[in-house]
């Protein structure tokens, strides 16, 4: 979208075009639009994933192609210096950048295609407003919602991009009046637009709405902790594709009405689909400040102990256990290790045992991370079990080996209505005969609360990083 954006944005609004050219470029556009479509059903299996991400550059690709041969370009110097960048920028992007580092990647994203749109609506405004020039109303509709969306999604992107970083803080940053002061400002902003909408030209409006949109996007992700950032990215990237949207109604352009229809109905979707697996709203999404767990509800764990297990120990466990189930979490992510997980696997796989994964729909730091970590590891997709399929079977596990995994498993969330993650959905790891967690220390996860299973009497701590421990226990294993 990026790349469309900043192609539109230099094309000249002059006439002539011949009509094979049109046709060419439109039947060009309709292309990458099936491409598109395609794109997203493959995406929906993880067997054909890769597939739809190849098919979704080749619309790309179209896409591109068809906007650079119309006529209304008058020069070209721009947009392929333009495309020189983006190139040298995205391909170490995609290439370099760790797994562990994809959801603040994806971040960036949405802020780069959010940005585009953004300048792309107030190049426009610029241009139709030169010289004392006016705005239809419904172009104006189109182009202030651009320019709004854009601009929140811009720095609330930045914003997500920081707490995913860890240069800002992940728990959430409020202050009283916080939610009426958000409220307040968005009312607003969507009043200066309505303004606009009646008086396209009025400049003091649109710039005041632009910046009072950015100021937006940093006072609405603030306050939002870290555990619900998937869902944050999500939405964020259902904003940046209703702008895009909007971008091509404001243009003329249709493969960006297109493409950012599908984005951002893709993103909304997602979205929902993540709020229902923590079983929460949008609303208690933005608002809720959830992370930070009220004071009256802390759990204390004084008086509690943990039970630690060396390497050698649950090797022997996980050796002679006739099935295990594998939770992995963001603390495999960080450490890498889901090649050697994998590794581990069919080591006891050949002593006879079943090995199965568990996967939460929010584990991790972006929708279907662990997915897509197992995934790059070649774990068969048939080993992967969603959460409403795998947790009738953990009472039938010998073993359940919870690799960094932390509030996704938390049993609080079943029964302390105090807790912050009271409701949401878990994987039931407790009601496994065994239980080993694979932490580096006791620290709390994205909630900031104290997980009653490290001290369940049937769970055992292996401490240490999550690549080095699995090594050891694969080691160990061989020797068996």
């Amino acid at each position: 979208m990026t790349g469309l954006g900043f192609l539109s944005v230099v094309a000249a609004e002059a006439g002539g075009e011949s009509l094979a050219r049109t046709l060419l470029t439109q039947g060009t556009y309709l292309a990458a639009g099936v491409f598109f479509i395609l794109g997203l059903k493959s995406l929906t299996h993880p067997d054909s994933a890769r597939k739809g991400m190849q098919q979704a550059a080749i619309g790309m690709l179209l896409a591109i192609i068809g906007t650079l041969i119309v006529e209304q370009i008058v020069e070209y110097q721009w947009i392929i210096g333009g495309l020189m960048l983006g190139t040298a920028i995205g391909y170490p992007l995609g290439t370099r950048v760790p797994m562990t580092a994809m959801p603040q990647r994806i971040a960036v994203s949405h802020m780069f295609g959010a940005l585009a749109a953004s300048l792309v609506g107030i190049a426009e405004y610029l241009h139709r407003t030169a010289d004392g020039g006016t705005i239809p109303r419904a172009q104006m509709a189109a182009l202030g919602f651009e320019v709004l969306f854009g601009s929140l999604t811009v720095t609330g992107s930045f914003m997500a991009f920081g707490k995913l970083q860890e240069f800002l803080p992940g728990r959430p940053v409020t202050y009283t009046g916080q939610n009426a002061v958000n409220i307040g400002a968005f009312i607003a902003t969507v009043g200066l637009w309505a303004y606009l909408i009646v008086d396209p030209t009025a400049a003091w409006a649109f710039w005041a709405m632009t910046a009072s949109a950015f100021v937006i996007g940093i006072s609405l992700v603030l306050p939002i902790g870290g555990a619900d950032m998937p869902v944050v990215v999500s939405l964020l990237n259902s904003y940046a594709g209703l702008a895009a949207s909007a971008t091509g109604f404001a243009i003329g352009n249709t493969v960006l009405i297109i493409a950012g229809a599908l984005d951002g109905a893709s993103g909304f979707i997602l979205s929902i689909i993540m709020s229902k697996a923590m079983n929460r709203s949008f609303g208690n999404v933005i608002f809720g400040a959830f992370g930070t767990p009220p004071e009256s509800s802390a759990k204390s764990n004084v008086g509690l102990t943990v039970k630690s297990i060396t390497a050698e120990d649950a090797a022997i466990q996980l050796a002679y256990a006739s099935k295990v189930i594998v939770v992995p979490g963001y603390g495999m992510a960080v450490a890498q290790a889901q090649h050697t997980v994998r590794e581990l696997a069919e080591l006891i796989e050949k002593k006879g045992g079943v090995v199965k994964y568990a996967i939460h729909p929010v584990a991790g730091r972006m929708p279907g991370h662990m997915n897509v970590l197992l995934a790059e590891a070649n774990v068969p997709y048939e080993r992967l079990y969603d959460m409403e399929e795998i947790n009738a079977e953990f009472p039938t596990a010998d073993v359940a080996l919870v690799i960094g995994a932390n509030d996704v498993v938390n049993p609080a969330a079943k029964h302390d209505k105090g807790s912050p993650i009271y409701g949401m959905p878990i994987l039931e790891v407790d009601q496994a005969k065994s239980i080993i967690v694979m932490k580096r220390s006791m620290n709390a996860g994205f909630a900031g609360i104290e997980n009653e299973l490290f001290y369940d009497a049937k769970t055992s701590m292996l401490f240490g990083d999550a690549k080095t421990s699995l090594m050891k226990l694969v080691s160990e294993v061989k020797t068996l």
